[in-house]
Formats: structure tokens, sequence, C-alpha cells
């Protein structure tokens, strides 16, 4: 048996949880609503105070699929009671970022700012010129948006400029030796 798969999803009290046919679950609670089609092959039941996930067979994209669809509902249930955040840092000399509505303005020494605008559901929060905390209900989306403002201008490992996860460890290289 799947061992994530056979946990069962508690659900908190304030959170419901709704299982329409074809698989669309529904989870609403404090911080708002989430709707995600899972796979169909799945049993997916709701008893009191949990979500048990169940497989019909021991195929192996049945196994796959039974772990990832708990663990799909059980992202949703922890977003919408305590959201997710992913914190970026931006380091580097004349590398700044600055936030105007729900637009992103990122200096990271090209020729021109980079502007990003909020996606639905997620939001970004400046704590000082250099650190991007990206806020939302949707696990998927917060770790995509974080990944794209990344993919502006990834770290460098010689000096260690670029933007970062705030948990991310760089390996730092030696630059170039003169010659004698």
């Amino acid at each position: 048996m799947s061992r994530i798969g056979r946990l069962p999803v508690a659900i908190p009290a304030g959170v419901t949880v709704e299982v329409a046919e074809n698989n669309v679950v529904t989870v609403k609670g404090p911080k708002g609503t989430l709707v995600k089609e899972l796979p169909v092959e799945m049993e997916i039941k709701v008893e009191e105070t949990e979500v048990v996930v169940t497989r019909p067979n021991d195929l192996k994209k049945m196994k796959s699929l039974h772990g990832l669809t708990r663990t799909l509902i059980n992202n949703m249930v922890v977003g919408v009671t305590d959201g997710y955040e992913k914190v970026l840092e931006v380091n580097g000399v004349g590398y700044r970022a600055a936030k105007s509505g729900n637009k992103l303005t990122l200096s990271l020494g090209y020729s021109h700012p980079v502007e990003m605008i909020d996606p639905e559901g997620v939001e970004t929060v400046l704590d000082g010129q250099n650190k991007i905390t990206v806020k939302g209900i949707d696990k998927e989306k917060v770790g995509q948006f974080a990944a794209e403002i990344r993919d502006k201008r990834r770290p460098e490992p010689y000096k260690g400029k670029g933007i970062k996860y705030a948990d991310e460890v760089i390996r730092r290289k030696v630059g170039k030796t003169g010659k004698k």
C-alpha cells in the first residue's frame, strides 16, 4: 500500500470538503475556496472529520496516483487554513524590487526594469528592497510564480548575485587567478 495514500486527511474545524462527480473536490475554509479536478480512478470519501482516498487495484499507475491524490487534497486543506508563502531574496549591487498596486518591478542589472503582475490568487509583499514574499492559498500557483520571479535572474556561483529562495544555498566557486 502507498504509505502516504493510506493516511486520512484530517479536516480542521471551519473547513468543508465536498466531492462532486468526476472527482471534482471543493475545499472551503477561512482563507478562501479551492476547486480541483482529481484523477477519476481514485475513490474519495468524506467521513465526518477526515477524507479517505482508496485505489481500485495495484497497478503501478494507480499506486502513483494514490499518493498524489491524497497529497493534493491535503495541500488544498492546508492552503485554505494557513495558506502558503515563499520568500525570495534579491542579492547584488543595484538589484532591487519595488511594488505598486499588483505590479512588481525588479531592477536586475538589465537595460530595462522587469515588470511582473501578480497572478489571480497570489500576492507579493516586499520587506525592504530585497526581500519578496509570495503568498497565496494555492500551493501550485505560489510555487510557480516564485519560480518565475527567480528565473528573471538566477543566482550565479561566483558573486552570488541574483534572486534566490531564502532557504536556498548557493555553492560558491573560486574565480580566475592571474598568471605568474
